[in-house]
């Protein structure tokens, strides 16, 4: 293990971050020069922290600026892992310095709080959405900037922005890719690994700009257009909003927020086929098929309890009792859950329970590999489902070889092993976690279903669970202890658990 080399290629990492930080705080001194003390505070702390971890990356750059060293398989899942924990500890920062710097926040709000503070930069950087803010007006605009930001960012990896911008680590860039990279096979659309970063980064910004642009059109601010964007596109859930997308309660926004969600929950290979003119082969993409097939299950599974539950629900609901908003709201919350970006727009605490017991389905299936939605991934439970009906079909036909494929391609014994081991663990993580907040917060009266939910919204990078964790509740009345559990889910989930589980290992540890 080469800690020198690792600690080099993070402080050049850092040094990144600490540069969209400065930009940030720069972009938003300029566009709140005559802001109010909060605002000058926040942009304060913004550039400090750029400051802060510049020097820090700096110097770890130093350490290792001589190492002969190459990236090998550990170093690579050291520096992935690192990365993600050290770059949600310096995006805190200026949430934590805001708070202690500005003379108007209030002794109880939440960034006084370190532990807090890490707390949403894990969620931010992963594209969870879990938020400890009880008012998201609260926190001056140019941290919510910030704070959607950090969601843009890790939308496709920080890890991979580093690949694509510093080409320094050569073929070990690749490693890096591999491991940063959504799902089970993940493959390169280029031949080089830093034109592929490039590649999959241009059509990031593209769909990004395209969403800012239709917000925008359709009424929102230009900041809230790029906030709910940089969101929408990292299926992510940040909102400026306290209430959510729910508080514009706008039918053709909700449309441009489905669309795009849906869009960030493809496979972007999928789109460099189409910029290529390769339609037919992006049209028989099988985990698409699959993808879209299954969020118009879930949708029907959601709409048809939905309406009848509307019809018999008061004006003054949230639920207005006719057809179209519940197909609306229901449409809108399937394509959410299952794209796990976690915005809301009606409390889904309040539908009937075949409608959550199928959001919470959703929540595990995610979106497609290689897009920047989390969950197991829809090409996983192809395959486990697959794997399963060929060993039920062994059972009575014990001499019948079937060859498990995803459209043309035969998925080899090797595989379905991991799909397999990484589907069970992903369950075990989901139990413990549910276990250890439920241990955790005895004495608050915390439900099973708040619980597991939040497990299952942390671990699964989307946000909103049920219960204390639903559509209208938060993260902030959790103890740190229960935070510090719930971030290392999001960071788990995010990794797809084993980037940050061999840490866990002694002999990761031991040169060989």
């Amino acid at each position: 293990m080469s800690f020198r080399f690792v600690g080099g290629q993070l402080g050049l990492l850092l040094l990144v971050l600490s540069g969209v930080i400065a930009l940030v705080g720069i972009g938003s001194a300029v566009a709140y020069v005559s802001g109010h003390e909060a605002e000058h505070a926040a942009c304060g702390a913004l550039l400090l922290t750029s400051c802060i971890g510049a020097a820090l990356g700096l110097a770890l750059w130093w350490t290792g600026r001589h190492t002969q060293d190459r990236l090998g398989r550990r170093e690579a899942l050291l520096l992935v892992a690192m990365g993600w924990l050290f770059g949600a500890a310096l995006s805190a920062l200026p949430f934590r310095m805001w708070a202690a710097g500005a003379r108007s926040v209030p002794d109880d709000h939440a960034f006084h709080h370190y532990v807090d503070c890490y707390f949403e930069a894990m969620s931010g950087l992963t594209t969870t959405g879990a938020t400890v803010l009880t008012k998201v007006g609260s926190v001056p605009d140019s941290l919510l900037l910030w704070r959607a930001t950090t969601h843009w960012l890790g939308g496709l990896g920080i890890i991979v922005l580093f690949v694509a911008v510093l080409p320094s680590l050569g073929v070990g860039g690749k490693r890096v890719f591999r491991i940063e990279s959504p799902g089970p096979t993940p493959e390169g659309v280029r031949p080089k690994i830093q034109e592929t970063a490039r590649v999959l980064w241009l059509i990031y910004v593209g769909l990004s700009l395209a969403e800012i642009l239709g917000l925008r059109v359709l009424g929102m601010t230009w900041f809230e257009s790029v906030c709910h964007s940089f969101a929408t596109m990292a299926t992510g859930g940040f909102s400026t909003r306290d209430a959510s997308v729910a508080a514009f309660d706008t039918a053709a926004i909700d449309a441009v927020i489905i669309l795009f969600m849906l869009l960030a929950g493809v496979n972007f290979g999928v789109y460099y086929q189409v910029i290529r003119g390769r339609w037919r082969m992006a049209y028989r993409d099988p985990e698409l098929r699959v993808y879209l097939g299954v969020i118009l299950a879930g949708f029907i599974v959601v709409a048809v309890p939905l309406l009848t539950h509307v019809m018999h629900t008061t004006t003054g609901d949230r639920l207005d009792p006719s057809w179209q908003t519940a197909l609306r709201y229901g449409l809108f919350q399937t394509v959410s859950i299952q794209t796990t970006t976690g915005f809301c727009t009606a409390d889904f605490n309040q539908w009937p329970a075949v409608c959550r017991t199928m959001l919470v389905l959703l929540m595990f299936a995610g979106a497609s590999a290689g897009s920047t939605g989390g969950g197991v991934k829809i090409v996983r439970c192809v395959i486990v489902a697959k794997v399963l009906w060929a060993e039920l079909e062994r059972v009575f036909r014990p001499n019948v070889v079937r060859v498990v494929r995803i459209g043309p391609v035969a998925v080899d014994s090797e595989l379905r092993l991991a799909t397999l081991a990484y589907v069970l663990i992903v369950f075990l993580l989901f139990a413990m976690g549910g276990i250890a907040l439920l241990l955790l917060e005895e004495g608050r009266g915390v439900d099973i279903v708040t619980a597991l939910t939040a497990s299952a919204a942390t671990l699964n990078n989307i946000g909103p669970g049920l219960g204390l964790v639903g559509a209208t509740g938060n993260y902030a009345w959790f103890g740190e202890a229960s935070k510090v559990v719930m971030s290392l889910l999001m960071v788990l989930g995010r990794l797809e658990v084993f980037a940050i589980a061999v840490l866990f290992v002694p002999r990761f540890w031991v040169r060989e």
